[in-house]
């Protein structure tokens, strides 16, 4: 199994092939990492025996095994976890990026786009829209970017006084019941009492409005909805002078748009 290696003045012991010398440096074990290759990744020799190391990503079982990093972490990929040795890596369908830590996105508007130079294109989830950049139709005059104003109370007399346009994304088979979308008084004054209603765009009783207070009220989305689709509630304030006995109101336009996925 060894031989002795004559020196001057001294000898060296030698082992054969598949063998390595004790710690006495005279006797010869096998080397069992050698003589077998027992281990996958590494193989640590000992008397009469070998240990075997993983290398990061992976755990010792019965054999050495990978593992499955998705079933760790893979709650951090919106849509699909991949194992890979060491690790895991998030995918997205086809046209979506990853990002951050698994998030898929796309902004649609940032590259080519059939909107037209009268409208904006507003980016969602798993697509885009094209909308006009001035939605106010007469009597309403445009005052800002998405506000209409009637400038004629005689004009606007059984019509709200002013119409906000906003447009907002879910995704698809999201969790009920949720807040989705908070409105808010402009102005709050004394002697004044608000009401809130969904005066139109719930036929189907997917929502309701919960008072938070005078001034706010949340839409709460109480039925899943599964995407595509498009929604158009028209969210009404109504508020009392108490003092004047005079009523009046304001209209909220709010685009939903339901995205193709879950993510």
């Amino acid at each position: 199994m060894h031989r002795c290696v004559n020196t001057v003045g001294s000898y060296y012991c030698e082992c054969n092939i598949g063998h390595q010398l004790a710690r006495n440096n005279h006797t010869c074990v096998v080397n069992e990492c050698e003589v077998s290759h027992p281990c996958q990744h590494r193989c640590y020799n000992l008397m009469g025996s070998f240990i075997c190391q993983c290398d990061q990503g992976y755990k010792l079982a019965a054999d050495s095994v990978s593992i499955d990093e998705c079933s760790i972490a893979g709650y951090r990929c919106r849509f699909q976890c991949v194992n890979n040795p060491g690790g895991y890596s998030c995918t997205c369908p086809e046209g979506y990026q990853v990002q951050g830590t698994g998030m898929c996105q796309i902004n649609e508007c940032e590259g080519d786009n059939e909107c037209r130079e009268d409208e904006m294109c507003w980016n969602y989830h798993g697509g885009y829209r094209c909308y006009r950049r001035n939605p106010c139709e007469e009597p309403y005059v445009r005052t800002g970017e998405s506000r209409c104003f009637c400038p004629s109370s005689s004009a606007c007399e059984d019509l709200p006084m002013s119409i906000v346009h906003k447009h907002m994304s879910i995704l698809s088979e999201r969790s009920v019941p949720a807040d989705i979308f908070q409105i808010q008084a402009a102005n709050i004054y004394p002697n004044i009492q608000n009401t809130f209603q969904i005066k139109s765009g719930n036929e189907g009783r997917e929502f309701f409005l919960r008072r938070s207070s005078n001034a706010s009220a949340m839409l709460v989305m109480t039925k899943s909805l599964t995407g595509p689709r498009e929604l158009i509630l028209e969210l009404e304030m109504i508020t009392f002078n108490m003092v004047t006995q005079h009523r009046s109101s304001s209209l909220l336009r709010l685009t939903i748009v339901v995205g193709p996925y879950d993510f």
